[in-house]
C-alpha cells in the first residue's frame, strides 16, 4: 500500500505560491503542486480560470461563515471534496446499489485507482 504514496512524483507535493487577486486584493496562496492540478481541473469543468474559482470559493466562504481563517487549507479541503465527489459518482455509475460509504472510504478508492 505504501508504494502508492512513496513512489509519487516528487512534484506532486512540491508547495507552489502563486499570487492570485481577490476583489483587487492581491494575495499569495501556497499549495501544493496536485491541489493546483485539482483546483485547474474543477475551474475548466466549470468554465473559469483558476483565479476566477479562487475568488468565487473565497466569496461563498465568506457569504456562508463570513469569514476564511486559512484560505489555503479551505482549499485543500474543497479539492478532496471534490475528488471525493468524482469517486462517488464513478461508484455509484459503475454499481446498481452502492452501499454506504464514508470519506476515508473514498480517498483510499481513489489511491487504489492512481
Amino acid at each position: 500500500m505504501c508504494e502508492i504514496y512513496v513512489k509519487a512524483d516528487p512534484i506532486l507535493y512540491e508547495p507552489r505560491s502563486r499570487s492570485v487577486r481577490i476583489h483587487g486584493v492581491v494575495t499569495t496562496i501556497r499549495l501544493e503542486s496536485l491541489f493546483w492540478d485539482v483546483l485547474a481541473e474543477i475551474a475548466a469543468r466549470d468554465g473559469m480560470t483558476t483565479n476566477q474559482l479562487i475568488a468565487k470559493l473565497y466569496d461563498e466562504i465568506v457569504e456562508y461563515r463570513g469569514e476564511v481563517p486559512n484560505l489555503a487549507s479551505f482549499l485543500r479541503v474543497s479539492c478532496l471534496r471534490y475528488l471525493s465527489l468524482v469517486v462517488n459518482a464513478a461508484e455509484t455509475r459503475a454499481s446498481p446499489s452502492p452501499s454506504p460509504r464514508r470519506l476515508g472510504d473514498n480517498v483510499v478508492s481513489l489511491r487504489a485507482g492512481l
